[in-house]
């Protein structure tokens, strides 16, 4: 989630940002529809569509950092186009598609934009980076940076000490079941998601920090699942403190470069300048669909083990069930019956990866709506399994 800045002087820097870049059609998306509220959950559709290509173009609004690509690209080799059974126009209109890119055994299958998106553009991920700032914490307890995901929250953010967090678990952060008291209501501007992009932080702590140490308990650590944002950031935090880098450089280094994303990804900043870990990768759809071919891989960069061995397999299957029937909740990853997960961010953002079939589906969108599971939610799900169904069509006929 993000606060946005405008006003008369947002006005004159667009106003010059256009005389430098007039031919460039993602500044005219933005410019055409400039947002003239304080968040992005209530901006217009015509907002979205601009910013959410440009949403690391403007510092004034928000910092950024670079997560740094390498010299190497992984190649995505063409493979023969994929028959699907979907009427593939009308549900990119449905669905309000910027981009689809699915990746099977290796090979692109198929791969589509719209929206006037392209493949050199980045798109943001909302609550995609959940997953990334997950597997960082795997990466971490790898290279020694934290012990144990049994490990309390405050022993690693010592601003957290005497809060509510001090019975917290790392694992119960991972898995969304602090007990810790939320409200992720993304159409209620009084929600906790909404009010903690406006909270003034205590000085010289991190806004993500200042906000959560004050929440009150409502269930006992580990009895409870409730989504809760505001908890990826301070597994954020916690990765940062463990390991003294940032998220945008322990990312580029774990992963980012050494498993050859074709472009530099951006991370956005919260107020006080540490990476919003529950959301704001700016990435190549290609890129998006890369990582979820590392998990694929088991974690592994040329056959070096990014992540403790087990890892994947305990953070990508069902951990506590969630409100919807048909999904579970691992580590940050939205887990299936049939052993495939994903990560998912509002507005239709999401990571599909199913390793029975060595399957990955990448998608950007703006749906109307930043989260509506009855319409375009299970919309999108009937999509994956028609994906599914495809490529066991084609393995029946081999």
């Amino acid at each position: 989630m993000l606060k946005w800045l405008v006003g008369i002087v947002v006005a004159l820097v667009i106003a010059v940002t256009v005389a430098l870049f007039n031919t460039d059609k993602h500044v005219r998306h933005l410019v055409t529809h400039l947002p003239t509220d304080r968040d992005v959950l209530f901006w217009s559709i015509e907002q979205r569509d601009g910013a959410f290509r440009t949403m690391d173009w403007f510092p004034f609004l928000a910092g950024a950092n670079v997560i740094a690509a390498g010299d190497d690209v992984k190649a995505l080799p063409e493979g023969r186009p994929l028959e699907l059974d979907v009427d593939i126009d009308q549900y990119m209109q449905d669905q309000r598609s910027a981009a689809i890119v699915i990746i099977h055994d290796g090979q692109v299958r198929f791969e589509k934009y719209g929206l006037d998106f392209t493949a050199e553009g980045r798109w943001t991920s909302f609550s995609v980076a959940k997953s990334f700032t997950s597997t960082l914490v795997g990466a971490a307890i790898a290279d020694g940076h934290i012990k144990s995901i049994d490990d309390m929250v405050s022993d690693y953010i010592p601003d957290l000490r005497g809060s509510v967090y001090d019975d917290v678990s790392i694992e119960q952060l991972l898995t969304m079941t602090s007990g810790v008291q939320w409200n992720e209501d993304y159409e209620d501007p009084d929600s906790d998601v909404a009010r903690f992009n406006n909270h003034q932080p205590a000085p010289g702590v991190d806004a993500t920090v200042s906000y959560m140490r004050n929440l009150s308990r409502e269930a006992p650590a580990g009895s409870k699942w409730v989504y809760k944002t505001g908890e990826t950031n301070l597994i954020g935090v916690l990765v940062s403190s463990a390991t003294g880098k940032t998220l945008s450089d322990y990312l580029s280094e774990k992963i980012w470069q050494p498993y050859g994303m074709q472009q530099d990804a951006t991370w956005l900043l919260g107020l006080t300048g540490h990476e919003i870990s529950g959301c704001c990768i700016q990435a190549a759809t290609r890129d998006y669909a890369r990582f979820g071919m590392f998990m694929l891989d088991s974690g592994k960069v040329n056959g070096n083990a990014v992540l403790p061995e087990g890892w994947i397999e305990k953070a990508t299957v069902t951990s506590v069930d969630t409100y919807y029937s048909s999904k579970g909740y691992g580590y940050q990853w939205w887990t299936y019956s049939d052993g495939s997960y994903a990560a998912q961010g509002i507005f239709g953002q999401g990571i599909f990866i199913d390793p029975q079939r060595k399957l990955v589906v990448a998608s950007n969108s703006n749906w109307p709506r930043a989260s509506h599971h009855p319409t375009v939610g299970q919309q999108r799900d009937a999509f994956y399994l028609a994906v599914q169904a495809a490529i066991d069509s084609e393995n029946a006929a081999e």
